[in-house]
């Protein structure tokens, strides 16, 4: 078989595993706009850590899609702000969002680039200047543990508070392997003592 043939064939098989992959994704959570009083979601409810894929990592020809991690409320005072943290295995507790409340009493907080990467996958971000510019994700200890977390948004000048669970998968079989192809390329660098 050419290469060219190899490569197109690896090609296909990546794609095949995405597309089975995306096809297994949940529908995305909603308010219940019947609740007057405070209330939080979270899309997607459950995540994996999986470098590249949580990160949106670009490898060789394939750029997955990163996680967006949103929490959304409503219920809440207009003109206040609020912060979620997760609370979880191991006495885990992490602050990874914040907002302000809308005029109609809602927020929507994503999780950040630089929260992903230092609190969900305790690691640090470096970057490199060779032809061009080049971000890497340094792993120098475990992620987050795994579990059921418990999302608890609480405003800055109220004491109103609501709750939702996050779940937090380890990597997969294909982000492990995209992770040991991220590895290969550079774009995590694994220097965790062995």
């Amino acid at each position: 078989m050419s290469n060219q043939k190899k490569v197109g064939s690896w090609k296909l098989m990546v794609l095949v595993c995405l597309f089975i992959v995306w096809g297994c994704a949940s529908n995305a959570k909603t308010l219940d706009r019947s609740i007057t009083g405070p209330q939080l979601i979270v899309n997607p409810e459950s995540i994996r850590l999986g470098v590249v894929k949580l990160m949106g990592t670009k490898i060789a020809f394939v750029e997955l899609k990163p996680t967006n991690i949103v929490f959304e409320g409503s219920g809440f005072k207009p003109k206040d702000s609020v912060f979620v943290t997760l609370i979880g295995p191991n006495e885990t507790k992490v602050v990874v969002a914040e907002a302000p409340i809308q005029p109609d009493g809602t927020f929507q907080a994503e999780v950040s680039k630089l929260t992903k990467i230092t609190e969900f996958l305790k690691a640090d971000a470096g970057f490199e200047i060779k032809e061009k510019y080049e971000e890497f994700i340094i792993i120098t200890q475990p992620p987050i543990p795994e579990g059921v977390y418990t999302a608890k948004v609480t405003c800055m000048s109220s004491d109103l508070t609501a709750e939702t669970k996050l779940t937090v998968k380890g990597p997969s079989t294909f982000n492990s392997l995209m992770d040991w192809l991220g590895k290969k390329k550079g774009k995590i660098r694994d220097k965790r003592v062995k």
